[in-house]
């Protein structure tokens, strides 16, 4: 399971003066915050009212993406940045509230392959038509409902309108979070190819996306498979592909302007750079063992090469001085061997240059 934090957000759907939704969702927060701290869930109640969503009043369709008023664009940058939901619904005549549809309604891809779980409240039957009718409409949005639930009947749970003690609704809220959490982080994969946006990728269902400090555990992973042949090919483990700690890695990936070929939530390559005065570094070119040959490398190459800040006059690159497969990689790729040292080979390209055609046998394990 991914060990990246989620955003959880607590919508309490009823905007009726003095409903109960606000109590239950109160409870549900009181009853969760603990567990979601332990998992490194952040918890954000949201109360639908407080959006103040008119009825959809947008003319471009939701699909479309294109958002004309503010509050729309608010809704939506909620939405989008959040990795699962928990509504909060009442039941109004055998279905959910006409604001928990209208809000649903107002936006399309910001809530694909996203969790949903429910608490419902209500008389005769807790709540529980409300959430079968919005099963209906999320799953079309691609979300995704949870199967545990949970359904509080009025009578036997409010108290002056508060929720009464019970531990044993409470270990079922927990359950839902659970629940939430598991299926939030295996669609991760799924919300990221949809982020990422259509291009051309060496692979087919790969995409591509900016590495950040939360990837450290996978690009750590991935360095250590990747630089062993380095290290057997120079005879030396002194290599900070192999060398650095999981907080190095983050740290890195803080500093530099780096990339990830991914597929269904395995990181198959990656690529770092940054300028540094006149010159634009490349380095930590990996690309899974299984997959070499294909020509994952040439194209991460080419992505972090095309990436290179205006004014600067050079590609540099690194690998180990005895890393022949490495060097003739570099070298069809237009790179020539600025010096070395008998341990490393310093290779530079000039950014206006033309890129070499053609792919030799294999693709590189590392570039420093």
């Amino acid at each position: 399971m991914s060990t990246k934090s989620l955003r959880v957000l607590v919508l309490v759907c009823s905007t009726r003066p003095g409903a109960l939704g606000p109590a239950v969702g109160r409870w549900l927060i009181d009853a969760i915050a603990p567990h979601a701290a332990e998992l490194g869930v952040d918890l954000l109640p949201v109360t639908l009212g407080d959006l103040a969503l008119p009825f959809l009043d947008e003319e471009e369709e939701p699909a479309s993406g294109v958002h004309r008023h503010e509050h729309t664009k608010r809704w939506s940058a909620m939405v989008d940045a959040a990795d699962g939901f928990i509504a909060v619904t009442p039941e109004y005549n055998y279905g959910m509230p006409a604001t928990f549809k209208n809000a649903l309604d107002y936006l399309n891809r910001e809530w694909a392959w996203k969790p949903m779980g429910f608490v419902s409240y209500g008389n005769t039957s807790a709540g529980t038509r409300s959430v079968q009718h919005a099963k209906q409409v999320v799953t079309t949005l691609r979300l995704v409902p949870l199967g545990a639930t949970v359904a509080l009947r009025i009578a036997d749970t409010v108290d002056g309108g508060r929720i009464r003690p019970d531990a044993g609704r409470d270990e079922a809220a927990v359950g839902v979070l659970d629940e939430l959490v598991r299926l939030a982080h295996a669609l991760r994969p799924m919300r990221e190819r949809i982020r990422s946006g259509p291009g051309a990728v060496p692979l087919p269902g790969s995409y591509v996306r900016a590495l950040t400090p939360d990837d450290a555990p996978e690009v750590l992973v991935l360095q250590r498979c990747c630089w062993v042949e380095e290290a057997v090919a120079n005879d030396t483990l002194a290599i900070p592909a192999l060398e650095e700690s999981l907080d190095e890695v983050r740290a890195w990936l803080a500093g530099w302007q780096a990339a990830g070929l991914w597929r269904d939530g395995r990181l198959l390559g990656m690529v770092r750079a940054r300028r540094m005065e006149d010159d634009w570094h490349v380095g930590r070119l990996g690309v899974a063992p299984d997959l070499r040959g294909q020509g994952v490398g040439r194209w991460l190459l080419r992505e972090a090469e095309t990436a290179a800040d205006a004014g600067c006059r050079r590609v540099v690159l690194s690998t180990g001085a005895r890393s022949l497969r490495n060097l003739s990689f570099y070298h069809a790729q237009g790179y020539r061997t600025e010096s070395s040292d008998g341990a490393e080979a310093v290779l530079t390209k000039l950014v206006s240059a033309d890129a070499a055609v053609g792919l030799p046998d294999g693709e590189p394990a590392m570039a420093e």
